[in-house]
């Protein structure tokens, strides 16, 4: 089989050595070094080669995040959208109020879900009357509350290409981050945040389990007048085996996991991240009129590189032989167009410097 370089926007790369340990373990999972006689996908989650599979994956984000007891890893289903309705379900009460900083599509859409649910005030927001964004907000821009509950950003943004560089300074609020595009590939603060989630699909697994990382001061203080299904608390006190999880998926995640430890860490893959989104932004900078990059530099995500053509009959030229050539999934988002490298953990840099060498090439047949 010949596999492609997969710059899709998620669910998007695996390594391909957890792909084919997956495949091994499909049919007969091994536990204790003896096989269990049935399918991964066969075994309860309530028994002991499931279980073990779970509780690594736990550790392995404790290990790779650098948490201590403070914080409670859960893994959840209904992707980042479910936590844009369950983070202000959980934690907004009646008499408070959270800010929400809007950056990009997913981050207006925690912000109306939020509203949905309780008081929260928008304190931030760089849309342009076009409805594009190209930036984050500056510090000085932020309209941030001192009473506020908690401040929800996304790090990055998966449609327009933007991301904070350095997480803005809310004072003694903590931050509710939404991670989905960029979990695992930058440090995070842990002590400023209450509360951090991520769809599994771009950097550490495959669709249908939802990492959520919540302090345990924020997890006690939670609203208990919700049904216990969407509680946070319900996951925390289970171990995330409240209910049925998404066993296969988790398994996925627990290897993705283990490969990101083994490469070097969230260390090694923010430096990845910033050498293989950076060797694409040289091309386009190296020929702006040609290679159109709409962020401003200080707002460029690390993990989503959107560009533009001079014109739309290049940009589906473009696409049409980047394909043909082996790269798939450059095309940008619906509501954007335009062309979008989505550079996530198993990208490699071999996958890269092929897209690189195939930008430069096409630029001399424009």
């Amino acid at each position: 089989m010949a596999r492609v370089h997969n710059f899709n926007a998620g669910p998007a790369a695996l390594p391909l050595s957890v792909l084919e340990e997956a495949q091994r373990d499909l049919l007969e999972l091994p536990h204790e070094g003896k096989s269990t006689g049935m399918s991964l996908l066969e075994h309860s989650h309530r028994e002991a080669p499931y279980e073990a599979i779970h509780h690594e994956a736990i550790a392995l984000t404790k290990r790779l995040y650098g948490l201590g007891d403070e914080h409670t890893v859960l893994f959840m289903q209904g992707g980042a959208r479910a936590q844009f309705a369950l983070v202000p379900m959980n934690f907004l009460k009646p008499g408070t109020s959270a800010d929400y900083l809007v950056t990009g599509t997913w981050a207006e859409g925690a912000a109306e879900e939020a509203a949905l649910v309780g008081s929260r005030r928008i304190a931030g927001n760089t849309k342009l009357p076009d409805g594009r964004f190209v930036r984050v907000p500056k510090q000085s821009e932020l309209d941030l509350d001192p009473k506020a509950l908690y401040v929800h950003l996304t790090s990055n943004n998966t449609l327009f290409g933007t991301a904070w560089g350095n997480y803005p300074d809310t004072g003694s609020v903590p931050l509710v981050i939404d991670a989905t595009s960029d979990v695992m590939t930058r440090s995070v603060p842990w002590d400023r945040v209450a509360c951090l989630y991520a769809g599994a699909q771009k950097n550490i697994g495959p669709s249908g389990v939802t990492l959520v990382i919540v302090r345990k001061d924020f997890l006690e203080a939670g609203r208990t007048d919700i049904p216990s299904i969407f509680r946070y608390k319900s996951f925390a006190d289970a171990q995330s085996l409240y209910n049925t999880p998404p066993t296969f998926s988790i398994y996925l995640l627990r290897g993705t996991l283990r490969w990101i430890e083994q490469q070097g860490g969230v260390a090694w893959l923010e430096a990845e991240s910033g050498r293989k989104s950076g060797a694409v932004y040289a091309v386009c900078d190296g020929d702006p009129d040609f290679f159109r990059a709409p962020v401003e530099k200080e707002s460029r995500s690390r993990t989503n590189v959107v560009f533009r053509l001079p014109t739309p009959e290049l940009e589906k030229r473009f696409l049409s032989e980047a394909t043909k050539a082996g790269l798939v999934g450059l095309k940008g988002h619906r509501s954007t167009g335009g062309i979008r490298a989505s550079i996530y953990a198993a990208v490699s840099m071999d996958s890269v410097e092929v897209l690189v060498d195939f930008m430069a090439a096409f630029r001399k047949t424009a």
